[in-house]
Order: structure tokens, then C-alpha cells, then sequence
């Protein structure tokens, strides 16, 4: 397994709640096999401000824990999960290990992403998400740009003082365009009555008003607004999603598959959300064009029936490091070729590598 921190420059400072970014610290992995390679990106961000994960930690449990557990075992990806379960947490390292190993069978079997985990689309709706801005008159610049490029819903992260106004400008400058507000925990119960403000603006849906830890809280939340809740950073497994729904906590969930640990995972979590009703829709942790293709891949699937936040590729960078994904009618097209089905473009690639490391394991075996 080949592991390589690369440095990516973001297309404009993107902010939410949990601050400013302007460049992405990604950590990739390479499976390298007697069968071919695959790729897995950690969606670990560069500080622990979404998740408790960061990259640098992302970076030594993999080399101090979690890839020395893999050692002389050949294994497939359904493998990964169950044999590193005893090392706690540490999802998004995980989800790149199984990434990495599951583009590998695919590749060398010549099944894609989509086809394996049953997509019933060639293109998926696609949404953009918009930072915080320093004015409204900005944000109705940026919102009015991405409806020009044919997204075809709108999400405005908000927080305590950044809420009813800009989304009340947004409504009333594009119509009925579908829009969606992510708090990112920014919120608390007692601000029940400002979330309430939201209802009258027709949103698709509150994303994650409150902190993570606190699912009991959100069922009482959704008692006292009409705005459908979307849990996303409360969600980090299947069971966790099966609790949230039995209590009430939320009608939508967002699927993040770096945060439930794993694409095998994730596909537990839109299962049981089909079974119960709950629509899902794609998160998106500003992906590099591997991460963003396997995202779009699981986008096809049936429950998906929201508009994720699998942006086009210069949404973010002015360069990725596979071909881009290029929007179309506000849609982006699923991957055929197998795995993954992208190139990696390794010349860039290398020329912004910022370290790199290989660990050796012992093999793969078959996915059944």
C-alpha cells in the first residue's frame, strides 16, 4: 500500500461554521497487487474540526495500526471492516483502505463502482454547496453563478446570525429553485424558535442543526419545526441511522461514505433508509476526482433521490488529478470503465506530492 499526502489549491476560500479553507491536505492511498492497483482518498480533513479524524492522525494509524493489522492475510475489501473493528473509530482511515482494495477487485475483474453497487443512472443531479459569505450581495453573486452553470439545488451553510436573512434573499431573488441549508452544528435547542423562521421558505431540508452527539435532541427540534432535518455528522454507521430514524430524529440523511467507514457501509445505511422510507442524498467532503467518482458512482443508486453534493470537479479545483467531472445539464455522467473508471494523471500528481511512504501487505483474494 503506497501512501501520498498531496496539496491542492481550492478554486476560492470555502467557509462554513467550522472556519476557512483554502487548499485541501489529502491523503491518498495506492493498492498495489498481482492484479492490478486501486485508489483510496481519506476524507480527513487537515484540522479535527467535522470529525475528531484529521489527516495527519489519518496518516499515522494507518502506518502504526490499522495496514500492520492487514499484514500476511490475503483478503478482499468485505474483509477490511470486521478485521480492523477492533481498532475504535478512525473511519475515514478505514474507508480508504477498503476503497483502495475494493477499485482494485473491481478493476481487475472489469466491473465498475456503479455496477457493483447497483446504480439505476447514468447521470446524477447534482447540487453545490455555498460557504458563508461576507455579504449578501456576494452570496447572491455566487448562488446566481451556479444556477447559471445548471445546478439544480442550492445549499447554504448558515450559523447564529447567518440564517433567515440570506436564505430569505436567496428565495426571493431565484424562485423555487430547490434549497437547502447546512448548519453543521452550529445551533442548540433553545434556538428552536430562529430554525422555525426557516419553515416559511420552502427548504428541501435543515442539514445537521445540532451537535452530532446529540440525536434525542434532534427528534425534539423536529417537533417544533416543519423544515424536514438531515442528520449527517450524527450518522456514522448503519446502526447509528436505524436509532436516529426509530427515534424521530430526522426525515433525510445524508450519506458520507468516508464517515460510516467505508462504500460497503454506506451501502448498509441506504438500504435501511430505502426500507424505512428515509430519502438519502450524497455528501461531499471536497474530493479529489478519485473520492468524487466513487461518490458519484453510489449517487446512482435507487434511494438517492436528492440532489447531492457531487459538484463538478472546477467547482473546487482549477486541476484535479484524474480527467474532471464536467457538468452537463446540471447533472454529472457515472463512471463506466471499471473500478473507479478514472486516470489517475500521475505527472501532476507527483509534482504536488508532498511526502510519500509504501507498505507492504501480503495479498488480495476475490470480493465475492
Amino acid at each position: 500500500m503506497e501512501l501520498r499526502r498531496i496539496s491542492l489549491s481550492l478554486v476560492a476560500p470555502f467557509e462554513t461554521s467550522f472556519g476557512v479553507q483554502t487548499d485541501r491536505d489529502v491523503l491518498l492511498l495506492k493498492a498495489l497487487t498481482d492484479r492490478g492497483e486501486g485508489w483510496g482518498e481519506c476524507v480527513a480533513g487537515e484540522d479535527p474540526l467535522y470529525s475528531p479524524e484529521y489527516v495527519d492522525g489519518a496518516q499515522q494509524v494507518l502506518i502504526q495500526h490499522l495496514l500492520p493489522a492487514l499484514f500476511e492475510r490475503d483478503l478482499s475489501a468485505a474483509d477490511i471492516e470486521p478485521i480492523l473493528r477492533p481498532v475504535h473509530g478512525h473511519h475515514m482511515a478505514k474507508a480508504a483502505i477498503e476503497m483502495a482494495v475494493l477499485d482494485a477487485e473491481l478493476r481487475a475483474r472489469g466491473e465498475s463502482f456503479g455496477k457493483f453497487f447497483g446504480a439505476v443512472r447514468d447521470e446524477v443531479d447534482c447540487g453545490v454547496s455555498v460557504g458563508i459569505h461576507p455579504s449578501i450581495a456576494e452570496l447572491l453573486e455566487t448562488v446566481g453563478a451556479y444556477v447559471e452553470q445548471g445546478y439544480r439545488r442550492i445549499k447554504l451553510k448558515i450559523r447564529p446570525g447567518w440564517d433567515v436573512e440570506p436564505v430569505r434573499a436567496v428565495r426571493e431573488r431565484f424562485g423555487n429553485i430547490p434549497l437547502q441549508v447546512d448548519a453543521n452544528t452550529a445551533y442548540s435547542l433553545s434556538d428552536a424558535e430562529q430554525l422555525a423562521k426557516l419553515d416559511p421558505f420552502d427548504l428541501l431540508l435543515i442539514e445537521q442543526p445540532l451537535p452530532e452527539e446529540q440525536v434525542l435532541a434532534h427528534a425534539k427540534l423536529a417537533k417544533r419545526v416543519r423544515t424536514p432535518i438531515c442528520l449527517d455528522e450524527s450518522i456514522t454507521s448503519a446502526q447509528a441511522a436505524e436509532d436516529a430514524i426509530e427515534l424521530g430524529a430526522c426525515r433525510v440523511i445524508n450519506i458520507k461514505p468516508g464517515r460510516v467507514g467505508g462504500y460497503l457501509e454506506a451501502r448498509k445505511v441506504h438500504d435501511l433508509c430505502k426500507a424505512r422510507g428515509i430519502p438519502v442524498w450524497m455528501g461531499g467532503m471536497l474530493e479529489t476526482g478519485i473520492g468524487r467518482a466513487g461518490n458519484v458512482a453510489m449517487a446512482a443508486m435507487p434511494n438517492f433521490t436528492l440532489p447531492g453534493d457531487t459538484s463538478a470537479s472546477d467547482r473546487y479545483y482549477r486541476r484535479d488529478i484524474t480527467e474532471p467531472f464536467v457538468l452537463h445539464d446540471g447533472r454529472l455522467k457515472v463512471p463506466k470503465g471499471a473500478g473507479l473508471g478514472v486516470s489517475v494523471d500521475h505527472e501532476f500528481l507527483d509534482s504536488i506530492t508532498q511526502w510519500k511512504q509504501t507498505l507492504m501487505t501480503a495479498g488480495l483474494r476475490p470480493v465475492s
